[in-house]
């Protein structure tokens, strides 16, 4: 059936766009123009469903009866309506993303203003607008799973140089109804004696009381207990002058934690909070790797003296690339009476594995007690 003129340039108009569309690789548009109502006799429809699957989500050029309209943005969900009134199969794509333009110039302006600026020193978290101490003060006491009275809480989070500085500013501004600022020092102190006992009562047992001596101070060392403060989350909760607080505020925090704790719940209650986060710092820790005697030697003849054994024998059992940077040399001690086996030690020499053969001795020895 022979075309039209109007239906024929219509016809090459479609054309021509899809060919320079295709060129550049992206379908900008969808061009309609199948005459279903109104069409000129034997103008060949062109289905819609046929041009959608092209279309990036975004905009819709129609061409009705032969006119191409102006091009209009449109969604997704526009398209489904559209293709559903002209007869097509539903479309199905990618949403879009809905960032607006002025997004990425603003980021790129915010983030040379803060190169420009430079460092900032950490901002206390207390300074933002949605701060509530309140709030977290009752999440923190949560979070421990423990119960505690709301003053001695708040207060165990208060250094007493800041408390100092308060006052003495309020001093300065004539504010006569100022009230001096509970510190925690107190808390601190009894804190301290509380995770003393707990460890020393843990260990006692099992170790001499020069082990257990180690062990105490090896717990009780500010880096210890900053360490676990720390990772207990009450470094934003802390009134300290400096911020990030310090090594000492961190531990002296965590000691009157405890303190604070040891008014509001039973003594049982206190060592098991102590058990579950200081003492459990030793689970995989070797007790010797951390206590060990400047002189092992002597220590260990000063412990067999103590059992009745007078003498002990060094002797050299084994040796292997003794002219080599690779030397091994094993030691070991025995009775002289017995003749029996106290400790093996291997060493680079002599005298590293004799040293060594005495700290076996010593574990051997407190294995017994």
């Amino acid at each position: 059936m022979a075309l039209s003129d109007g239906a024929k340039e219509r016809l090459s108009l479609v054309i021509e766009l899809v060919k320079t569309v295709f060129h550049y690789g992206y379908i900008p548009a969808v061009v309609y123009l199948g005459f279903k109502q109104g069409a000129e006799p034997g103008m060949p429809e062109i289905a819609l469903s046929n041009l959608l699957w092209l279309l990036p989500a975004g905009q819709v050029w129609l061409a009705t009866r032969g006119i191409l309209t102006k091009h209009f943005p449109v969604r997704m969900q526009s398209l489904r309506v559209i293709s559903r009134l002209l007869g097509a199969q539903p479309l199905a794509g990618a949403q879009c993303r809905a960032v607006k333009r002025w997004v990425s110039p603003t980021m790129r302006v915010i983030v040379l203003r803060k190169k420009a600026l430079g460092p900032q020193p950490e901002q206390r978290r207390s300074q933002f607008l949605e701060w509530n101490e309140e709030v977290e003060l009752r999440c923190f006491s949560k979070r421990l799973g423990e119960e505690f009275e709301g003053k001695a809480l708040r207060e165990a989070f208060v250094q007493p140089e800041w408390a100092n500085v308060q006052e003495f500013q309020a001093r300065q501004a004539g504010d006569t109804a100022f009230e001096p600022v509970a510190h925690n020092r107190e808390l601190a102190e009894n804190g301290a004696q509380i995770i003393s006992q707990t460890i020393r009562g843990a260990y006692a047992p099992s170790y001499p009381s020069d082990v257990v001596e180690g062990i105490h101070s090896h717990l009780t060392s500010q880096e210890m207990l900053a360490h676990v403060g720390k990772h207990l989350g009450i470094k934003d909760l802390i009134k300290s002058l400096e911020y990030p607080p310090e090594e000492r505020s961190l531990a002296d925090t965590f000691r009157a934690l405890v303190g604070a704790l040891a008014l509001s719940s039973p003594p049982e209650r206190v060592q098991r909070f102590v058990e579950d986060f200081l003492l459990c710092q030793m689970v995989g820790k070797d007790v010797y790797d951390i206590w060990a005697p400047a002189q092992p030697y002597e220590y260990m003849l000063r412990l067999l003296q103590a059992k009745g054994v007078e003498q002990v024998e060094p002797r050299l059992c084994n040796q292997s690339a003794s002219n080599t940077i690779l030397a091994n040399f094993q030691v070991g001690l025995y009775d002289a009476k017995s003749k029996t086996c106290l400790g093996l030690g291997w060493g680079e020499n002599i005298k590293t594995a004799k040293e060594t053969a005495a700290l076996d001795a010593i574990q051997r020895l407190h294995a017994s007690d």
